[in-house]
């Protein structure tokens, strides 16, 4: 059903195969539009993404709060308020397994 086609990178202009294979996938996935980038170049477009999102969580700002189950003082990335409990990374990462 599906034919390897050859399609032009947006990106850095060489031409590509989209593969029976990964039109499969696509189809499978619900994807309606082909890729306009090659594979190296979403690459280097998802490496990038994933750079920007880590220097972002590196200067994030942290607030001191108390763990409201084991009472150990702890840091979150939000400014704590009284309306909600407020968890560790241990002590939330339990509560989630529970439910």
């Amino acid at each position: 059903m599906f034919e390897d086609k050859t399609l032009n990178c947006r990106e850095c202009g060489k031409d590509f195969v989209f593969t029976a294979s990964e039109q499969e996938f696509y189809a499978a996935k619900g994807f309606q539009n082909e890729p306009s980038r090659c594979p190296d170049c979403r690459a280097a477009r998802k490496q990038y993404r994933n750079s920007r999102g880590m220097q972002s969580r590196q200067n994030r700002e942290m607030y001191d709060a108390v763990c409201a189950r084991c009472g150990q003082a702890c840091q979150v990335p939000f400014r704590p308020s009284n309306i909600r409990p407020v968890y560790c990374k241990e002590c939330y990462q339990l509560k989630e397994r529970t439910y």
